[in-house]
């Protein structure tokens, strides 16, 4: 396929897709949900949010009853992620289940237990896509940042295991202080046959302990970052054009999380998203439904742009990729998130409630 040619694919089942969620959020319905299977993991990132030593996890019985209840609730995009799942013993078997419900699965994983044997069987079971975390282009700075040595080459190899059996990879670069090549990562990504998205923003850890934020990349690195030409395609906090707020978006809300997806924890706790840690119940106590129609859910959806403490008049809220929970971390949900206005900024050179100007030194 020429790449004018995927672009358009792209672009239609992103069109197609929209419709569905806007559809979907119109008539309460939890249209994506992501649940973490586990919070262990095989590698040490030097910048993860989770806590590896929670426990607690779900066991299968659970998980398979918390996905009946999601079929009934009409999840169709379910993402299995961690931690790392291949910990879980009983990997397959769920996702045999999922795929026994119709589920469209994607698998969030670093890939270092994926062989020969495991890519068939994913394949089998029809899972379509996966995502594989790479930092770097060099094998020395990714294994540098996951703390394993090899890990590097390992993830590789599952990407071209999963390839090789027509499943969609995409590389997730988490972007850092030090800086990746992102054109040596882009046609690393190319030769591989994978997709690749970009995530500018280290976030804090589920719990609060905010360390892991030291790690996101100065004004300076992060202007650099946006003007990149290797990145431009790849970000995940894509941007609208600047433009004058109207009523249509005064009255919209900034993100879908809460309105047609949420977050479910190892452990069962349901919260409208793995970055907005607000607990709104537990499944090991309540059923999905009774929770995604709680007060809190309410609360959540309830929020709309003119509600906002000051991003409501912010004239680069039409460009703005805001984060309700990054804001609920820094102490408000209502509020603006320092991080998301330096994103915003370095897109748009736009003034932000949080970042109005840019400091003489980049620092």
């Amino acid at each position: 396929m020429t790449d004018v040619a995927s672009l358009t694919a792209a672009g239609a089942r992103t069109s197609l897709l929209n419709r569905i969620g806007a559809k979907a959020e119109a008539r309460g319905i939890p249209i994506s949900v992501h649940l973490d299977l586990t919070w262990a993991c095989n590698e040490g990132c030097v910048h993860c949010y989770l806590d590896h030593t929670a426990g607690g996890d779900m066991n299968t019985v659970e998980i398979k009853g918390a996905l009946d209840q999601l079929a009934a609730a009409g999840t169709m995009f379910l993402t299995l992620s961690g931690g790392e799942i291949m910990l879980r013993k009983d990997i397959f078997e769920i996702v045999a289940y999922a795929r026994s419900q119709l589920f469209d699965v994607r698998l969030k994983t670093n890939g270092i237990l994926i062989g020969e044997g495991e890519a068939d069987r994913f394949a089998e079971l029809g899972v379509r896509a996966v995502n594989i975390s790479i930092y770097s282009h060099l094998p020395e700075v990714h294994d540098a940042i996951t703390r394993v040595p090899g890990s590097f080459h390992r993830s590789i190899e599952a990407v071209k295991r999963l390839k090789s059996r027509g499943r969609a990879v995409e590389i997730r670069v988490s972007v850092m202080r030090g800086g990746a090549d992102y054109g040596r990562l882009r046609a690393l990504a190319e030769e591989l046959g994978a997709g690749i998205l970009y995530d500018a923003t280290i976030v804090p850890m589920i719990d609060g302990d905010r360390t892991p934020v030291l790690l996101n990349i100065s004004p300076a690195e992060r202007a650099a970052f946006y003007s990149d030409p290797a990145v431009l395609t790849g970000l995940e906090d894509v941007c609208a054009s600047l433009a004058p707020a109207d009523e249509e978006l005064l009255n919209a809300h900034s993100c879908g999380a809460g309105h047609n997806g949420c977050y479910i924890s190892p452990q069962g706790d349901v919260m409208p998203c793995v970055q907005f840690p607000l607990v709104c119940g537990s499944l090991r106590r309540s059923r999905f439904l009774e929770i995604w129609r709680s007060p809190q859910f309410a609360e959540v959806r309830g929020i709309r742009n003119r509600d906002l403490d000051v991003c409501g008049s912010c004239s680069s809220l039409s460009s703005c990729d805001r984060c309700p929970g990054l804001a609920f971390q820094d102490g408000n949900m209502r509020g603006a998130s320092r991080q998301t206005c330096e994103n915003t900024y370095s897109r748009t050179k736009a003034p932000t409630p949080l970042y109005p100007v840019a400091t003489p030194d980049g620092a």
